[in-house]
């Protein structure tokens, strides 16, 4: 069966990818981006801990002693301590906040290899369609992301049940244990759960990463009279182009059948072959080829030279070699010295004899 050519089978062409970049449609995964964010989090955090920990018990340590100093502690005193402290622990915060706003930053960029696009940030006001998120949600889409969704909650889930029913045994141990160790103990089992949680969700971003670039080249596909018209476009229409040719080599060839008059001689084989030939001794080292053809453009040339009264040389072997050897406007190699000088030494001595 015949394919139909309104399927986009096509592998999407190099302009048709950068149209899509300059509008800024570009592969890139969400999970990815999720997943490296959640990484620096927390071996930032891991690096900050000390001095997050130091400025937030001293932030603590300060407030708790001003209470202490309080009479009476008013609304606008409330007020002004939630307000110091959310500054002071902003300020705590800044270094890994920064951290993290990088590494998302340098992620997304890395991803759509540095493209900086705000036709993405225009409203799209068909997306506030109540139908037309309908039809998102319950799309192919839709369901992808909603199965990545559960594929992460489950993941969560049996990585924090593993984890714990792992260290069931160790629970008795911590009856007896002081503050320090079960905060060690409940530590080092966070830890672990992150770890492993960081090393799924990464699992999750590389596959999603693969899938969204699957998905983009597929949605960019054309069919075989797009791919065609796309080649037209740049390229242009062939036939144009053929037009355009044919119109060069007549303009070409005008104004070589311009220069046969000014030739010396023309050399034939005998119908053929046409080549003329010029040489000016105090511009030029050799003689110049001024026109040449095959066939009927060889019958103009002789035609043109016999009218002006050039001189018309029948050699077989050194037309066919001339022609085949120099191109229009180029001086004829050294092995055609000799042939072509005894020529023109005959010409020029016929000439003289003449004029005498």
């Amino acid at each position: 069966m015949a394919e139909s050519s309104g399927e986009k089978t096509e592998q999407p062409t190099g302009k048709k990818l950068e149209d899509a970049r300059k509008e800024g449609n570009v592969p890139q995964s969400k999970e990815v981006t999720i997943a490296i964010t959640m990484v620096v989090s927390f071996y930032a955090f891991k690096f900050l801990y000390s001095l997050i920990s130091s400025q937030v018990t001293e932030v603590m340590t300060d407030q708790l002693h001003r209470i202490g100093t309080m009479e009476r502690l008013k609304s606008n005193d409330l007020q002004d301590m939630f307000i110091w402290l959310g500054i002071k622990y902003g300020i705590a915060a800044f270094p890994l906040l920064l951290i993290v706003g990088f590494a998302g930053s340098v992620i997304t960029l890395a991803q759509t290899k540095l493209l900086v696009n705000f036709k993405s940030l225009k409203p799209k006001f068909d997306r506030m369609n109540p139908l037309q998120g309908i039809k998102r949600l319950f799309s192919l889409k839709g369901f992808i992301e909603v199965l990545k969704s559960v594929l992460k909650i489950a993941l969560l889930i049996c990585i924090i049940y593993i984890c714990i029913a792992g260290q069931l045994s160790n629970l008795p141990k911590l009856i007896d244990s002081s503050i320090e160790d079960v905060a060690v103990f409940t530590g080092n089992v966070i830890s672990d759960i992150i770890n492993k949680v960081l090393i799924a969700f990464a699992a999750v971003a590389v596959g999603d990463y693969m899938y969204q670039r699957f998905q983009y080249f597929k949605n960019l596909r054309m069919t075989k009279q797009e791919v065609k018209e796309e080649y037209k476009n740049i390229e242009g229409d062939p036939q144009i182009k053929g037009r355009i040719k044919q119109k060069q080599r007549e303009i070409s060839q005008r104004r070589m059948m311009a220069d046969v008059p000014t030739a010396d001689v023309v050399i034939k084989n005998p119908t053929h072959f046409a080549v003329a030939l010029k040489y000016d001794r105090e511009n030029a080292n050799a003689p110049v080829v001024v026109a040449k053809g095959q066939d009927n453009i060889a019958f103009k040339i002789i035609k043109i030279a016999e009218e002006n009264e050039v001189a018309v040389v029948e050699n077989v072997p050194l037309a066919r070699a001339l022609y085949a050897s120099v191109e229009v406007g180029m001086e004829i190699p050294k092995e055609f010295y000799n042939p072509v000088a005894e020529i023109l030494a005959h010409i020029y001595s016929k000439d003289e004899s003449e004029s005498a």
